[in-house]
């Protein structure tokens, strides 16, 4: 089924103080806000001297020309009064959704958007290497999330995905570190709206994403976007169901606290469960 030129939809998380769009078979579209190039292919905004966005990033525009795309999401700040009100606007707790999350950290979370397929070779996602040699399938999701100032939004490193982020709203960092622990934190990446960082992770296997320890930290209140690519390949489903719940233990109930749970529904927010805290 053809994709008609410009096709615009809404992303699921906007409201009345985010617009959230998907843009697809882009052609000529004026843009205003924080555009994410959702293709494998860099895409060029018409100026003068046209600008390069390379696959996976962004750029903030005003009201410019993106040439051609494939996919691109366009977001911006309609409304910062009461921004911070997002658990009135359908986002979660994060707590809410994964079972040991510490309870005194206000990480909220949208609802996730899966804005199509896409073949990408992961070395070639995690610059590993510039030729396409192994391509395959993911998943396009798409979330946002949401926190307050100073906050430490948990340091993990397991992932059963690709993921890159974006800033929206606000100043934070992301960052890494040699343990779970802050004290041992030894790079920063400066975040700011409009930016997207470079993936943190190296392929380590087939669908075997290895992370360092790393977590966002906000300096203010702050709105960021989680581009993930999942991998859509049954085999890795049922591997990854065989590693989490062996036959004699999987839960005859795949309740929603549980990772079951939210690698059914692909929020896939971590690939082993956080400790009790």
């Amino acid at each position: 089924m053809s994709v008609s030129i410009n096709a615009v939809r809404s992303l699921s998380f906007a409201d009345s103080h985010m617009s959230a769009i998907l843009v697809e078979n882009v052609e000529g579209y004026e843009a205003d806000g924080i555009v994410v190039n959702l293709s494998t292919e860099t895409i060029y905004v018409e100026g003068e001297v046209d600008t390069p966005v390379q696959p996976w990033r962004s750029v903030m525009l005003r009201s410019k020309i993106i040439r051609k795309a494939d996919k691109i999401a366009v977001l911006k700040i309609k409304n910062l009064e009461n921004l911070g009100a997002v658990s009135l606007r359908g986002w979660e707790w994060f707590g809410d959704i994964y079972d040991g999350f510490p309870r005194q950290t206000p990480l909220y979370m949208s609802s996730i958007d899966t804005v199509g397929t896409v073949t990408e070779d992961p070395f070639v996602f995690t610059r590993e290497r510039t030729t396409v040699e192994a391509p395959q399938e993911f998943e396009i999701k798409l979330k946002c999330w949401w926190s307050p100032n100073e906050t430490d939004c948990f340091i993990h490193n397991e992932h059963p995905f690709l993921e890159v982020h974006t800033q929206i709203h606000g100043y934070g960092r992301m960052q890494k570190s040699r343990e779970r622990d802050a004290s041992t934190v030894y790079e920063d990446v400066i975040m700011a709206p409009g930016f997207t960082h470079e993936p943190f992770c190296i392929v380590t296997g087939k669908n075997e994403w290895t992370y360092p320890w790393h977590r966002y930290y906000t300096d203010v209140e702050s709105i960021w976007l989680a581009v993930e690519l999942h991998p859509i390949t049954w085999d890795w489903m049922k591997t990854v169901g065989r590693t989490l719940f062996p036959p004699r233990t999987r839960p005859a109930k795949k309740a929603r606290g549980t990772l079951w749970w939210q690698i059914r529904h692909s929020t896939g927010v971590f690939s082993a469960q956080l400790p009790s805290r």
